[in-house]
């Protein structure tokens, strides 16, 4: 009789196809890099082919990975229901979700959103990462990426989340002591607070592409957090997301009329991570708490 391939390696599979590095796979089952391509491997002889390949993009499955992963998707939509029957304690939703965000997003909507789906599932773990990047090209040992502007990738799905608009602040203290533009183009004989140019990957965010005139001075910062506070203690004018400080009276806005810039944000996975019930209650999540505060975004 041909030997049974091993559940265990399989749903080992599933998660290297989820999180497409050995690393983020090892951290999250707790166990080494060695262990998992050790696995991955007597899976390949026990199934009598490769299950997964490089690319540009990182792991791919192969077509019998591919299968493999059907099989292994099957195990473990089976041991959750076994779960959620044998114990009313159980919580079937549970185990890691690791998501990738900007740092300003992330820390208003993504974290609350993921709080409380905690909150209703205590089994279940989060790592957020904070990355304001494009969406990667390559495996990015993520379940889920939330990311701003254009999305062009090939080898994931796009789902849209929302707008939200840029425009530009300044402290009160700062308007007093220095005034404020009339025209774009006084911009210039200000002092602006940007990311840091060099570093940034989504370009809609930056000064440069904003087409506004180079300014007298300039604070750069790679956290948006960060550009927030500076602004607020009057390092200049600020190009910040209206969520983050519409409504605080800490900030004045600039040009409310003859400026401003829209942006999207999505979330984007793999398929096999698409068809993970963690992800897709964490999606569920953050489409409930956006669509809650829509006011805030288009404020």
């Amino acid at each position: 009789m041909a030997q049974l391939p091993s559940p265990d390696d399989l749903l080992i599979l599933l998660t290297v196809a989820r999180l497409g590095r050995f690393n983020a796979v090892a951290e999250t089952l707790g166990t080494t890099h060695t262990t998992i391509s050790r696995r991955i491997l007597a899976l390949d002889r026990q199934l009598g082919g490769r299950t997964l390949e490089r690319s540009p993009h990182g792991w791919e499955l192969t077509e019998l990975g591919a299968s493999a992963v059907a099989a292994a998707e099957r195990i473990e939509e089976t041991l959750g229901s076994l779960a959620a029957a044998t114990s009313q304690d159980r919580d079937a939703l549970s185990g890691m979700v690791r998501i990738s965000t900007s740092d300003g997003f992330g820390a208003e909507f993504v974290t609350p959103a993921l709080v409380r789906l905690q909150q209703r599932h205590p089994l279940l773990n989060v790592e957020m990462l904070s990355a304001t990047r494009r969406v990667s090209q390559n495996r990015s040992g993520v379940d889920l990426e939330v990311v701003v502007g254009r999305t062009d990738v090939s080898n994931a799905q796009t789902i849209f989340l929302t707008n939200y608009f840029l425009r530009l602040y300044a402290s009160p203290a700062y308007a007093a002591e220095r005034g404020l533009p009339e025209t774009p183009d006084g911009v210039g004989q200000h002092g602006f607070v940007s990311y840091v140019e060099s570093a940034l990957q989504v370009a809609e965010l930056g000064h440069r592409s904003s087409q506004l005139p180079m300014p007298k001075s300039s604070f750069q910062a790679t956290s948006i957090l960060a550009q927030v506070e500076a602004v607020r203690r009057g390092a200049g004018i600020g190009l910040l997301p209206n969520f983050m400080v519409a409504r605080n009276p800490d900030f004045v806005p600039v040009l409310p009329d003859a400026f401003q810039r829209q942006v999207p944000i999505w979330a984007v996975a793999r398929p096999e991570s698409l068809r993970s019930a963690r992800v897709q209650a964490v999606i569920g999540a953050l489409q409930h708490e956006v669509a809650e505060r829509q006011d805030l975004l288009a404020a």
